[in-house]
């Protein structure tokens, strides 16, 4: 497969990845959405609904990796680096599309939610406005989980074993499982097994810090929570931004090592 069409599968991918991944988040979450408050099985599920859509949609193209972890644990599997950089660049891209494109489908929600006096306090809009600016720099928004991750406890090590474990089952389970017959990313069936294996890390292992298991899905949607004109949207947090970065990679990494040492 050529670079052009690594970056265009990674980009149109890891954007409806994102587009329904952060969909199901949005629809929990928001203030005058049907779907509001229908739980952590909806998200869990809608996200692995989401990986398997993205998978069938990008596969051809590009393998479907549509994570720089799974990107990572390929090319320390095969020894293959050279088109990495075209990976992360098009996963990266078409997490931000993604993610502004769940901001332009739910935007009356968005409005309605950062304007509420019950959820972001005082006299709607106004309430955040008197705050200071480094108060609104720190800490998440009432919105960031919609686009990103955070902890339910704030815990630097264990939120980044959280990550690296949850990303390790996941890899373990694509290169043993998943691949298609070049080896170069997920087959059809490997999508499905997939997209279960995702519903099962967010059930059993998403509680503690929301299950990023993914860099590019977690930093392209910060980004952009960080540069939309969201009112009262509050901090970034991005204090805590490297953990759903570095733990999946190392996690990614740690799976591929025990691949090559068990099951090549």
């Amino acid at each position: 497969m050529s670079s052009s069409d690594i970056f265009i599968g990674e980009t149109i991918g890891t954007a409806i990845l994102i587009l329904l991944g952060g969909g199901v988040c949005a629809a929990v979450t928001l203030k005058a959405s049907k779907a509001r408050n229908a739980g952590w099985l909806a998200i869990a599920f809608g996200w692995g609904f989401a990986v398997m859509t993205a998978v069938y949609i990008a596969g051809p193209l590009s393998g479907a990796h549509l994570n720089p972890a799974v990107t990572v644990a390929l090319a320390i599997k095969d020894g293959e680096w050279g088109n990495v950089p075209v990976y992360f660049a098009g996963e990266l891209l078409g997490a931000m599309i993604g993610a502004t494109l769940v901001w332009i489908a739910y935007y009356g929600q968005f409005q309605a939610h950062l304007t509420d006096r019950e959820i972001v306090g005082g006299p709607g809009a106004q309430a955040t406005a008197a705050k200071s600016v480094e108060a609104q720099e720190k800490g998440a928004g009432p919105v960031l989980g919609i686009f990103s991750t955070g902890p339910e406890i704030r815990h630097s090590v264990q939120n980044l074993a959280t990550e690296i474990v949850g990303t390790f089952v996941l890899l373990l389970a694509i290169l043993t499982q998943g691949l298609n017959d070049a080896g170069n990313g997920l087959g059809v069936l490997g999508g499905l097994i997939t997209a279960l294996v995702v519903v099962s890390i967010g059930l059993s292992l998403g509680g503690p810090t929301g299950y990023a298991i993914n860099p590019a899905r977690d930093l392209g949607p910060r980004i952009v929570h960080a540069l939309l004109p969201l009112p009262n949207k509050g901090g970034s947090d991005w204090s805590y931004s490297w953990i759903p970065v570095v733990g999946p990679l190392i996690g990614g990494a740690l799976a591929a090592g025990i691949y090559n040492l068990a099951f090549a």
